[in-house]
C-alpha cells in the first residue's frame, strides 16, 4: 500500500471505472479472456495486466473489486501450434475438439491440452502478485450454467442476425483497409493476434439461410464440425449434422450441454452474465465489424451495455517477430520470470498506456532496461521522481496487499553478468567480486543478491549471446607482448605500478571505484594530464575527443591481452574478477 496519490493511465481509467459502477449501482468487476489454446504469451498477458492495475488501483482506494479471468477452455482446437515438444501433425487428429477434450502435450501432467497451458500461465499470475476469480468456460458449458441465455440466445436469433448482418461486409472491407497500413510484420501480427485471447475466432455462427448462433460438440466423433439444421422454439429441439462423422441428431438444449455460443454472442452473453464493467481487448477486436464492435449492440440484447475496454496495443520481444502462439517458441511470462524479477516485468506493462507498443528484451538489452528500472527505484526512494514515475514504481513493486518479494542487496544486472560470465558461476568467487564492489558494505551471502542473482545466472546460461560470452587467457599471449611498442609498454607498466606517475599500484585500491580510477587515469596520464583531468568538452572539444580516442585504444589493448577480443565486460568489473595475481601474470 502506499500513501501516495497515484496520477497515471491507471487511475484516469478507475476514475471512470468506479463512475460507471456507481452510476448504474453496481459492484466493479474487471474482466481478462485468455483461451489456453497454446502458450500464453506475453502479448497475452497484457490481456491480464491491464484490469489487475485497474482492479488494483481500486482496491488500493478501499473499494470492492473483483477481477475474473475466464479461460476460455471450451473453445475448439483450431490448428497445431509449432515448437511445443512431443506435438507433431498427427495432433491434427483433435482439430474441432473442446481444448479440454484434447490431451495435454507429451511429459506433462495436466489432465488436459487447456489445463497444461492455463496451469503454466496460472503459475506466473501467481508469482506476479495477480489475484483473480477463475471461471472455466468447459465447466460453465457443460454444466448448464449458460442454459438460460443459450435458450435465450436461440429466441432472439433473428434479431441478433440483423444485428451482425450489418457489420458482416463492412468487417471484411476494414480488414482489407488495415492490412494495407499495416508493414509486413504488423499485418502477421493482425492475422494472429486472435491466439490466447478470448476470441478464438471471429465466427459468428452466420452459414446458411437460417441463422443459429449456437455450436454443438458432435457426441460420436467430439468435434464441431457440425451444422444445425433446425431448431424448435417450443420444445428447444435442435437438430444437427456432423461433417467430419456423418452422425446426425436431434437434442434438448434444456439438458443437452456439448455446444457453446459463436464468440460474436458469447463475449456479449457473459458480459451480461458476469455484470463486466471493465475489458480491454486488442487491436483485433476494435475494428468495425469485429467481436467488441459489434458487442455494442448486441450486450443490449442481453440486458447489459458493454464494458469500458480500451485497445490494447501488441507486445513484443526485441529481436523476435510478433508473438504468435500458433508459430511456437514464443517466450512466455514464465520464461520472463527466470530472466527477470517480478516488479520489472510488471513496470513494463504498468508504465505504458495500453495503447502503446512496446517490446520485452530477452537478449542483452535487459540490462539497459534493468538500469533504467534501478535509476527510477533510486528516485523514488530519494523523493525526486515525478507524478507518472512514483505511479508506475509503486504499481510494480506493490499490489493493494503489500510489497512484491525484492532482492535486499540489489546489485546492477549488467553488473552481475559480467561478473556471472567472468567467473562462470563460481559462488565465492561471485561473492568475493561483490564484495568488493563496495568494501565497506559488502552482502552477507549470495542469498542477499538473489532472486536477482538468479535471473542473471539464468540470462547468462540460456541467453546470453555466445560471442558475448567472456573467457580470460590461462597464459600471456606472448606474440601480442612482444609486438607492443614502447607507448604500449610503457601504459601498461602505469596500470600496474604507477611508475612514477600520480597513480600508485593497482593493488593499493582495489574496488571498482579504485580500479575505474587507474583504468580510466592511465591514458590521461599519457597525455601529461592529471588521472583527474576531465576535459570541458565544449571549451575543449578537440583535447576531448583526443583523450576520448587514447581511452579507447587503451581499452582495446587491454581486452585483446586479457580475453583475445576488441571489447568486453566493464575493465573495472573484469580485472576484479580476474584478481591482481593473474592480471600481473597476463599483463606483467
Amino acid at each position: 500500500m502506499t500513501d501516495v496519490q497515484l496520477d497515471d493511465w491507471v487511475s484516469r481509467l478507475a476514475d471512470e471505472v468506479i463512475a460507471d459502477a456507481d452510476k448504474r449501482g453496481i459492484k466493479v468487476v474487471c474482466a481478462s479472456g485468455i483461451s489456453p489454446s497454446g502458450p500464453i504469451h506475453l502479448g497475452n498477458l497484457r490481456e491480464v495486466m491491464t484490469p489487475h492495475l485497474v482492479a488494483d488501483e481500486i482496491r488500493r482506494r478501499g473499494i470492492e473489486c473483483e477481477h475474473i479471468i475466464s479461460w476460455d477452455d471450451y473453445d475448439r482446437f483450431r490448428k497445431v501450434p509449432k515448437g511445443i515438444a512431443g506435438v507433431d501433425d498427427s495432433w491434427a487428429e483433435h482439430i474441432g475438439k473442446a481444448i479440454t477434450s484434447v490431451p495435454a502435450p507429451p511429459g506433462s501432467r495436466a489432465d488436459s491440452w487447456a489445463a497444461h497451458f492455463r496451469e503454466q500461465c496460472e503459475r506466473s499470475l501467481a508469482e506476479l502478485g495477480i489475484t483473480y476469480r477463475s471461471i472455466s468456460q468447459t465447466e460453465q458449458y457443460t454444466s448448464g450454467a449458460y442454459t438460460d441465455q443459450i435458450l435465450f440466445a436461440m429466441s432472439q436469433r433473428s434479431e441478433i442476425d440483423k444485428v451482425l448482418d450489418q457489420y458482416r461486409t463492412l468487417a471484411a472491407n476494414s480488414t482489407a483497409q488495415v492490412d494495407k497500413k499495416l508493414d509486413a510484420e504488423q499485418a502477421a501480427a493482425a492475422a494472429e493476434a486472435a491466439e490466447g485471447s478470448g476470441a478464438a475466432s471471429e465466427d459468428d455462427g452466420g452459414s446458411g439461410s437460417e441463422y443459429y448462433p449456437y455450436k454443438p460438440y458432435c457426441t460420436v466423433c467430439d468435434k464441431d464440425f457440425t451444422r444445425v439444421t433446425g431448431y424448435d422454439q417450443t420444445t428447444a429441439e435442435l437438430h444437427y449434422e456432423c461433417e467430419a462423422c456423418g452422425h446426425t441428431e436431434t437434442v434438448d438444449l434444456h439438458t443437452f450441454h456439448r455446444g457453446k455460443l459463436v464468440w460474436k454472442v458469447d463475449w456479449p452473453m457473459r458480459w451480461a452474465y458476469e455484470k463486466v464493467v471493465f475489458e480491454p481487448s486488442g487491436v483485433d477486436h476494435q475494428s468495425p465489424g469485429s467481436s467488441y464492435a459489434v458487442g455494442l449492440e448486441l450486450a443490449p440484447i442481453f440486458g447489459w451495455q458493454r464494458p469500458i475496454g480500451p485497445m490494447y496495443a501488441f507486445v513484443g520481444i526485441k529481436g523476435m517477430a510478433k508473438m504468435s502462439s500458433s508459430k511456437g517458441g514464443v517466450p512466455v511470462a514464465e520464461d520472463a520470470l527466470q530472466i527477470m524479477e517480478p516488479a520489472l516485468l510488471r513496470w513494463l506493462y504498468a508504465r505504458r498506456k495500453p495503447n502503446q507498443a512496446f517490446d520485452v528484451a530477452f537478449d542483452a538489452e535487459i540490462q539497459r532496461m534493468y538500469d533504467e528500472w534501478d535509476a527510477l527505484q533510486r528516485k523514488v526512494s530519494e523523493g525526486k521522481g515525478q507524478a507518472g514515475d512514483v505511479a508506475s514504481y509503486t504499481r510494480a513493486s506493490s499490489t493493494s496487499a503489500g510489497e512484491l518479494p525484492s532482492t535486499p542487496y540489489p546489485v546492477a544486472y549488467r553488473t552481475l553478468a559480467s561478473i556471472v560470465d567472468i567467473t562462470t558461476g563460481d559462488e565465492a568467487q561471485t561473492l568475493r567480486i561483490v564484495g568488493q564492489l563496495d568494501p565497506e558494505n559488502p552482502p552477507a551471502s549470495l542469498e542477499s543478491l538473489r532472486p536477482r542473482l538468479t535471473c542473471v545466472e539464468t540470462w547468462v546460461a540460456t541467453r546470453m549471446a555466445d560471442e558475448d560470452k567472456t573467457v580470460v587467457r590461462a597464459e600471456p599471449d606472448a606474440a601480442a607482448m612482444a609486438a607492443l611498442s614502447d607507448n604500449q609498454r610503457e601504459s601498461l607498466r602505469i596500470l600496474l605500478d604507477g611508475n612514477g606517475t600520480e597513480l600508485g599500484a593497482i593493488e593499493d585500491d582495489w574496488s571498482l571505484d579504485g580500479l575505474t580510477h587507474q583504468v580510466y587515469g592511465v591514458p590521461k596520464v599519457m597525455q601529461g594530464e592529471s588521472p583527474d583531468f576531465r576535459p570541458d568538452r565544449k571549451k575543449e572539444p578537440e583535447l576531448a575527443a583526443a583523450l576520448g580516442a587514447a581511452q579507447r585504444e587503451f581499452f582495446k589493448l587491454l581486452y585483446n591481452l586479457l580475453i583475445g577480443k576488441d571489447t568486453g565486460p566493464r575493465l573495472p568489473t573484469l580485472l576484479l574478477a580476474i584478481g591482481p595475481e593473474k592480471l600481473r601474470a597476463l599483463l606483467g
